[in-house]
Order: structure tokens, then sequence, then C-alpha cells
């Protein structure tokens, strides 16, 4: 695979004067390049050292989470995705954890008021009421554990971004592959299987007896940055493993992977100028990449500190 080049003539597409113009659009990198149908993209090719890969299908084969650790920008979330596309798993299924997120919203979410609303429209015009179903909807960890014949990857995105009392909250349910949606399981006799949403695209799942209980573990892979110690108790149920960031030969190696041979050509200043920075900086792989491809594509790099708004320290006052 090689880069699409734009030349340097139409390098400002942007000339901040004021004046409006019909600005043709560069080539995007292929790392930013989205998907316009509904098939599942191709992702990008990652590449994982054989004693890293040997921990993932530890975690595969004892159906344990995969709690991956390392500084950003050594391809902890896009391992998820890596491993969903080569064991054709579907979709991915991602959990961005935040301050606010709970196990529950997680699982599921319920839409009471709407249900109620709708009932009572439809009531005044005489006609069914809906499904309680149409208003319960699976979060992605709920979706993960529909029953299927194959596994799903779930992505637990930023573990340590979470409250302190997430992890304990995940024990029972990575556990024991099963919860309840009481709303469901409350209802009378004749409505045992009920009709849910979930978090796949327009997806729906049949729920019985108001209970979600696994046939197949999913495939669950836990990123971390390091900011927070886990109890021992969540530790002792995962497989760990810590990426390490990439050295000279690798980082070139992930250059000719997503940009192509004639992407090498002429990057050791660039590439001496990334390691330089790295230490003290905690720079991103994919900074480098993004240096690459403007210099690919004809960009002076040099000219009014571009280089340094491109490979931006990611800690520190930069």
């Amino acid at each position: 695979m090689t880069t699409e080049p734009h030349a340097p003539a139409s390098w400002r597409i942007f000339r901040g004067d004021g004046v409006p113009h019909e600005a043709v659009m560069p080539p995007a990198p292929p790392w930013r390049r989205f998907k316009t149908t509904e098939a599942p993209a191709r992702p990008l090719p990652y590449l994982i050292a054989p004693e890293h890969a040997d921990v993932v299908n530890a975690a595969l084969h004892l159906r344990r989470p995969l709690l991956v650790t390392g500084p950003a920008g050594t391809g902890k979330s896009s391992l998820a995705r890596a491993v969903t596309h080569e064991l054709s798993l579907g979709r991915l299924l991602r959990w961005p954890v935040n301050s606010r997120s709970s196990v529950q919203d997680a699982l599921y979410q319920y839409d009471a008021i709407g249900r109620l609303r709708e009932t009572t429209l439809r009531r005044d015009r005489g006609e069914t009421e809906p499904s309680v179903g149409s208003f319960v909807r699976l979060g992605p960890l709920g979706t993960s554990l529909v029953p299927g014949e194959r596994p799903r990857t779930l992505l637990v995105d930023e573990m340590d971004k979470g409250d302190v009392d997430l992890p304990n909250d995940l024990l029972t349910v990575f556990e024991e592959g099963i919860f309840e949606i009481p709303e469901l399981s409350r209802l009378p006799d004749g409505m045992d299987r009920v009709e849910v949403l979930t978090a796949d695209h327009r997806g729906t799942a049949t729920v019985e007896r108001g209970l979600v209980h696994c046939t197949e573990f999913p495939v669950v892979v836990i990123t971390s940055n390091g900011e927070r110690d886990f109890p021992p108790a969540f530790l002792r149920r995962c497989i760990r493993l810590d990426l390490p960031v990439p050295d000279e030969n690798r980082l070139r190696a992930i250059v000719n992977a997503h940009l192509g041979d004639d992407a090498l050509l002429e990057i050791d200043d660039l590439l001496s100028a990334f390691l330089r920075r790295r230490a003290p900086g905690e720079l991103a792989t994919d900074q480098l990449l993004n240096a690459v491809f403007l210099r690919a594509g004809g960009v002076d790099l040099d000219a009014d500190g571009l280089l340094d708004a491109v490979l931006h320290q990611l800690t520190g006052a930069g």
C-alpha cells in the first residue's frame, strides 16, 4: 500500500484571507478514512510481538478479560479491533468509560417515561399498546452477553477513568456471565420472551424471563493508561498485557504497514526527532505517522514550527 500524495501547491487549503473558494479536499490518511457502507471496514494492519500475541491467546483460551496497559499510542484500543477482525467476531462493541459510567448503564437502559408517554398516546387513539421491549436497550456490556454461537468482542476503553468502585461492580458479571432485567422478569405469564434493542445498529435480541445469559463468554479487552491501581480481586480475574512503546525497528515496520515502502524514504530525520522527543513528552505512534504522511505529500514540516505542532508532547507543559 502506498500513500496518495497531494501536490505541495494544494497544501494550503485554508488560506486565512477570508475569501471563499471551492477547495478540493486532499486524500485523507488511511487511518482517517471512514466506511461509507454497512459492511464493517477492514482495519489497518496491526503489528504485535509474538510474546504479546501469546498473552492474547492465553486470555482467549481461559475466557478471561484481557487487561491491556501501556503509554498512550501503543495500540491498546486497536488491539481489540485487530482481534475482532482476525477472528471474524462481527462488529466490535465499545464501552468508553468516564467518571459517570456505571455497570447498570453498560448492561441496559429502560425508558420508563417514554413507555408511559407512548402507551398513553396509543390508548387515546384506540391502538395496541407498545411492547415493553421497545423501551429496553442493551448497552455494550449487555449486548456482549447475548447468547450466540460465537462470542462478541467488547472493548472497555480507559477503565481507569471510571469510578473507583467500577472494577468491583464488574466482578459478578464477569464471573457468571448473566444479568437480570427486573422490568422484564416482573412481566405476567405469557410474556416470557421479549424482543429488546441492542447496542448494535438496528439490532435486537430475545430475552427470556428477564435474564440475559451468555453461552460463550465475550472477548473482553480492557484498556488502562496506568492512572489507577485496580483491586486484587479484579486483577485476579484478568490476564494482563503491558504493551511497551515501539523501538525504532518496530516504528519503521508500522510506517511501512500503514503507508507503504515509499514512505520509508527520507524519514530518518523525522524518526530521530520523534525518538528524541518521545522520552520526556510521551509521544504517540500515530503522531509519527501523521508527520510521515505530510512529508510524503510534499509538505515542508520545517516551516514555521509545523513539526512542533504535529509532534507535540502529550504530557507536561509541552
